[in-house]
């Protein structure tokens, strides 16, 4: 089925053989499973440029919020190094003064 044209002719023919209920029936529903094909690739066609900008949106936000837990990760882990660092200071000036006056 090339053109529109050539489909009522067909369906002129289908009904002057006067074929089955079944074979209609199949017909029709692959028209109408055709139809809904068309329907839905001509909205899709539409929306697509709508849906790849909100898709674009949504990984930045997604990549900047990564970044964003990964910054604050770095943050605490810096933190507690630097919370590491002042403790073995404290337990080494500590050993110290208790060796001076051990001696």
């Amino acid at each position: 089925m090339d053109t529109v044209q050539e489909l009522i002719p067909l369906a002129k023919e289908m009904l002057g053989q006067k074929p089955k209920g079944k074979l209609v029936k199949l017909y029709v529903l692959g028209s109408v499973l055709a139809f809904f094909g068309i329907v839905l690739g001509l909205v899709e066609t539409v929306c697509a440029p709508f849906t790849a900008a909100r898709r674009l949106r949504d990984e930045e936000a997604t990549v900047a919020s990564l970044q964003a837990a990964l910054e604050r990760q770095a943050l605490r882990t810096q933190a507690l190094q630097e919370k590491d660092k002042q403790q073995e200071a404290v337990q080494c000036s500590r050993g110290l003064s208790n060796r001076q006056h051990a001696s």
